[in-house]
C-alpha cells in the first residue's frame, strides 16, 4: 500500500482553498468590470488547474514526484482545455440567461447576491470536488496501476468532452441546422457526450488515489459530488428542461441513451 502525508495534505487544504478562491475573486471583479457574469464559467476549469498548482507547489519533498507531476498534468490539461472551449464559444455573445434570470430576482445588490451565490459558491465547489488532485500530491510512493487505471479513464473522458465539444461547434455553426437537434457523432449515443466525459474525468482522477484506501475513503465525496452535479443538478437535469419542447426532441429522448453511451435505439 503506498503511504500518504497525511499531516502534509492537510496543511494543503488552505491552501487549496485560497488559490481557489483567488479565481473565482479575480474572475468576479472581471466581470463587473465587463458587465457580464459569464465569464465565471471560464473561471471553473481554471480554478482547478490553479488548485492543482498550487498543491504541486505545496507538496515539494513530500510526495513522490511522479504522482505529483502525474496528476497536476492531467488537470491543469482539462481545466485549460474547458475553459478555452467556454471562452471560445462566449466570445461575442451577451449575458448568459441564466445568470440575467437568477440577478433579476435578486434581493438587494445584484453584484453582492452573484458574489454568495455564483462566485463563492463554485470557489467551494472546486476546492471540495479537487480533493483527489490535492492528496494524489501527498501519495509517497510512484504511480501504479491504480494511476494507469486512472489516467485511461481519464483519456476517455477528455476525448468524450473534447470531441464532442468539436462535433457540436461545428453543427451550430451551419446555419442550415438552426432549430434542428443535434444528434450525430457521439451525440447519437449520449444526449450529454460532454458530461459524460466530465464523469470519466474526475473518477478517473480519484483512481489515481486509490492506491492508498484512506486517502480514497477521505476523498470519495469529491467524484460523488461531481457525478451528482452533472446528473442532476446545473449538467444533464437543467439542460434537458432548457430543451424540452423543442421540435424533435421527444424523438431524441427515446432513441439515445440520458447519459452512459449505447447504440441509439431504431425505431
Amino acid at each position: 500500500m503506498t503511504g500518504f502525508a497525511w499531516a502534509e495534505f492537510a496543511q494543503n487544504l488552505p491552501a487549496a482553498a485560497g488559490a481557489a478562491l483567488g479565481v473565482m475573486l479575480v474572475t468576479f471583479l472581471v466581470a463587473l468590470r465587463k458587465g457580464m457574469h459569464r465569464i465565471v464559467d471560464v473561471a471553473w476549469g481554471l480554478g482547478f488547474a490553479a488548485v492543482a498548482l498550487a498543491s504541486y507547489a505545496m507538496s515539494a519533498g513530500d510526495g513522490d514526484g511522479g504522482s505529483r507531476l502525474l496528476v497536476t498534468v492531467l488537470t491543469v490539461l482539462w481545466g485549460l482545455r474547458l475553459a478555452v472551449h467556454i471562452g471560445r464559444r462566449g466570445r461575442g455573445h451577451g449575458e448568459d440567461p441564466r445568470y440575467e434570470a437568477m440577478l433579476a430576482k435578486a434581493p438587494g445588490s445584484p453584484a453582492l447576491y452573484a458574489l454568495r451565490k455564483v462566485y463563492l459558491l463554485q470557489g467551494v465547489l472546486v476546492w471540495l470536488i479537487s480533493l483527489p488532485v490535492q492528496a494524489a500530491c501527498y501519495l509517497t510512493g510512484p504511480p501504479g496501476w491504480w494511476a494507469w487505471a486512472g489516467t485511461a479513464l481519464w483519456a476517455v473522458g477528455l476525448v468524450f468532452e473534447a470531441v464532442g465539444d468539436s462535433q457540436l461547434a461545428r453543427f451550430k455553426a451551419d446555419p442550415a441546422n438552426k432549430g434542428r437537434i443535434m444528434d450525430r457523432g457521439l451525440w447519437s449515443w449520449t444526449r450529454h457526450p460532454n458530461y459524460f466525459g466530465d464523469f470519466c474525468v474526475w473518477w478517473g482522477l480519484f483512481l489515481l488515489v486509490c492506491a492508498n484506501p484512506g486517502a480514497a475513503a477521505a476523498t470519495l465525496v469529491s467524484p460523488v459530488v461531481m457525478s451528482l452535479l452533472l446528473t442532476m443538478g446545473s449538467g444533464k437535469a437543467l439542460l434537458e428542461r432548457h430543451m424540452a419542447g423543442r421540435p424533435g426532441y421527444e424523438e431524441y429522448l427515446a432513441r439515445t441513451s440520458g447519459f452512459f453511451p449505447r447504440p441509439p435505439r431504431h425505431r
